[in-house]
């Protein structure tokens, strides 16, 4: 463990959260004497609701960081975690918010897991002095022009994402002619916007659309009819490549209206889609297959390895950390949350161990399993703007990852 001036480092290793040495404050003795205290880290995002998948993945990586966290004994403290469902909505966020920043020894948030949950979940935590650290919310504007931000995150933006994507239509697939949909959320009408600005600057003829997400998605009762309109309008327009902004609920009844409608261009969509319950979303499934995906990964992606990755297949019932987007990401959350609370006094009351948890994770930098991460001020990851976006395929019923940025 090496210590710079101000700044706290901590590494994860294959097999377990190894976290560095700690302050000896609350620590029993060897003999056992004292008692540890239980410190609560919350989780929100979408635990029910048409994306509940996406929310489970990162679910599975919470409860994993504090398996191991627990089990090495390093800690001056105990770790439990408390789940608040929002179902990836920011109608449904504030009502969660409120049950986090209520809850007894909670000192952080993992989440919101949803752009648009986060806009309106943060003025609750900020209120509170609660640092939030998303695996996930990539909208531009959760942390332009912030400083001391509460709010961080472990992936890059979408201004990066954006731009990785129009590069791969427009630059990688030749695509001259682009139609850019948009679901009217805050994460997917601001991730097409700038795939749409980013395609333009590259020399594509760019058309966009905002088509509104549908409200048959949460209760399952959606069709691929409800967007043969815009598919309709697609195969006449014919453009070389669509690019869709939202979630994979809609973006499977797009796919399967498209295939209707005998659409043959490229199509890809971002991080919202990148599930394997927009396959089985799909009718039929094999319309999804030769569709593009992206994910902004952390400063250089990655997955769980040896023991971490046996101790995930039993939390999540055999589904690798491959095929569960952002659950490393969820993982390294946690990680560095409890890096930075290892070095506050967390003797003090929890509103003042919650307000010295913001800045003193702005402090810290974890050697995490995607990658190395460290916050700016805006709550941004150092680096931001250089940022790994990694490229999948649909291929055979099975989402691949090909490449990246």
């Amino acid at each position: 463990m090496k210590f710079r001036l101000n700044k706290t480092v901590a590494a994860v290793s294959s097999s377990a959260l190894l976290l560095m040495a700690v302050p000896a404050v609350g620590i029993a003795s060897a003999s056992g004497a004292a008692t540890k205290p239980t410190f609560v880290i919350g989780y929100e995002g979408p635990l029910s609701g048409a994306n509940a998948q996406l929310g489970i993945n990162m679910k599975w990586g919470v409860e994993l960081a504090i398996q191991e966290a627990n089990a090495t004994g390093m800690l001056p403290f105990k770790v439990q975690a408390a789940w608040f469902d929002d179902q990836g909505s920011g109608t449904l966020s504030p009502a969660a918010a409120q049950k986090a920043v209520a809850t007894k020894n909670l000192v952080a948030v993992v989440g919101p897991a949803f752009s648009g949950a986060t806009k309106s979940a943060e003025p609750f935590y900020q209120a509170a002095k609660i640092a939030t650290v998303s695996p996930s919310a990539t909208a531009a504007g959760l942390t332009t022009g912030k400083k001391n931000n509460n709010f961080m995150r472990v992936v890059y933006g979408d201004d990066v994402q954006g731009q990785a994507d129009a590069s791969l239509l427009v630059t990688k697939k030749h695509a001259k002619t682009l139609e850019v949909i948009g679901d009217g959320s805050f994460y997917g009408s601001g991730l097409a916007q700038v795939v749409a600005i980013d395609a333009q600057k590259l020399g594509a003829k760019v058309t966009q659309v905002t088509y509104a997400e549908s409200s048959s998605c949460p209760p399952g009762t959606a069709s691929p009819t409800q967007y043969s309109a815009l598919a309709t309008q697609i195969k006449t327009s014919n453009p070389d490549a669509v690019f869709y902004g939202g979630y994979y609920c809609d973006f499977g009844l797009l796919l399967g209206a498209l295939n209707s409608a005998g659409y043959k261009g490229a199509v890809m969509s971002g991080d919202g889609s990148e599930s394997s319950s927009l396959i089985s979303g799909t009718s039929p499934s094999s319309a999804a297959n030769g569709v593009f995906l992206s994910a902004a990964g952390g400063s250089s992606g990655g997955n769980f390895t040896g023991a971490l990755e046996k101790a995930f297949l039993k939390i999540s019932g055999g589904v690798t950390s491959g095929k569960a987007l952002y659950a490393p990401q969820a993982f390294d959350s946690v990680s560095i949350i409890l890096a930075a609370l290892a070095h506050v006094n967390i003797k003090a009351p929890i509103s003042k161990i919650r307000a010295s948890l913001i800045p003193q994770l702005h402090k810290t930098t974890l050697k995490g399993v995607t990658g190395t991460i460290a916050f700016q001020s805006d709550g941004n990851l150092v680096g931001a703007g250089k940022g790994q976006i990694d490229y999948y395929q649909v291929q055979g019923g099975k989402i691949v990852q090909f490449g990246h940025n």
